[in-house]
């Protein structure tokens, strides 16, 4: 039986993909088994470019994990995603997911989780490993909405040409800007190490 402490060295590799973006947009990160879903969706929204701003969920084996929330709307109520870890739901050789950000522009990520093994202990992790394609701007009215202002953008003869190139203003689609995302990564690493380091400590002190 793997104990908490044991936990801490598992790792496994997820690829996440953006559904519906073409060309695919995607990122591949190492993760560790023993975080919780709330910390893996900090993972995810540092590892894809996303900035937090909106409602989001997990769906794994057809069960709901997010936020606590008053109000569910008639839906199935979502189980509380600081208190289900990773670990607990990987099945080998693969486990499938979905991660929803933002319920109003609806980006519909596709979660792939492999090779659940030892992780390596001269490395910090969650740790990039790459990926495609730059994260969508937010609040951009989801995939239909993104390519609409990309079209208008690259059109001089669009309508919307002017509007479009200047709500994006730098923006490009094709680069992926790798050091803001190893940075979100190594501040989640950060805490987990000192979260280990106080694991090591409790397990060395005397039981009395």
């Amino acid at each position: 039986m793997t104990t908490a402490a044991d936990s801490f060295h598992q790792i496994a590799t997820v690829r996440i993909e953006l559904e519906g973006s073409d060309p695919l947009i995607w990122r591949q990160v190492e993760v560790p088994t023993s975080v919780t879903l709330r910390t893996l969706h900090d993972i995810i929204q540092g590892t894809m470019g996303w900035f937090d701003y909106h409602l989001w969920e997990f769906t794994i084996a057809e069960h709901r994990y997010g936020l606590p929330m008053d109000e569910d709307w008639g839906t199935e109520p979502r189980a509380d995603a600081s208190k289900v870890r990773l670990r607990d739901l990987l099945r080998q050789p693969v486990t499938t997911g979905k991660y929803i950000y933002d319920f109003g522009d609806d980006w519909e990520h596709r979660l792939t989780f492999t090779g659940v093994r030892t992780g390596d202990a001269s490395l910090s992790y969650p740790r990039y490993i790459g990926g495609a394609q730059n994260c969508p701007p937010e609040d951009c009215g989801g995939i239909p909405g993104f390519y609409e202002t990309l079209d208008a953008a690259t059109d001089p003869e669009h309508e919307n040409h002017d509007e479009a190139k200047q709500w994006l203003e730098d923006y490009d689609p094709n680069e992926i800007d790798e050091l803001p995302i190893k940075y979100a990564l190594l501040r989640i690493a950060n805490k987990r190490n000192a979260a280990k380091a106080r694991l090591a400590k409790k397990k060395r002190e005397p039981t009395g």
